[in-house]
């Protein structure tokens, strides 16, 4: 028993979709950051996402929860940094530009 594969190819052609040259998107950290310098008092991380998305700074990519991963993200970098960080803890929950 032989079996014949089909000699048939079928020539496929791929069209990538054109990007942006050099278009860099901002990470929430950044984006949190911008949104904090023009706001007027302390936010909260879920506040900040939504700010970021209204300003069309950052989306998110899809995950569940991008204010949990934003908050762990400046707490880390003011954990790491201490001074230098670019965000003070107001008050439990809140953040604000330094």
């Amino acid at each position: 028993m032989s079996t014949k594969k089909s000699s048939k190819a079928k020539a496929t052609t791929k069209v990538k979709a054109a990007k942006a040259p050099n278009e860099k998107k901002l990470s929430a950290v950044n984006a949190a950051a911008q949104v904090l310098a023009g706001a007027k008092g302390p936010m909260t991380a879920k506040e900040m996402i939504e700010a970021m998305t209204k300003q069309a700074l950052w989306t998110s990519p899809g995950g569940k929860t991008p204010h949990a991963t934003l908050y762990s993200a400046i707490s880390r970098e003011i954990n790491i940094k201490g001074k230098d960080s670019r965000f003070v803890k107001a008050e439990r929950g809140k953040f604000s530009a330094k």
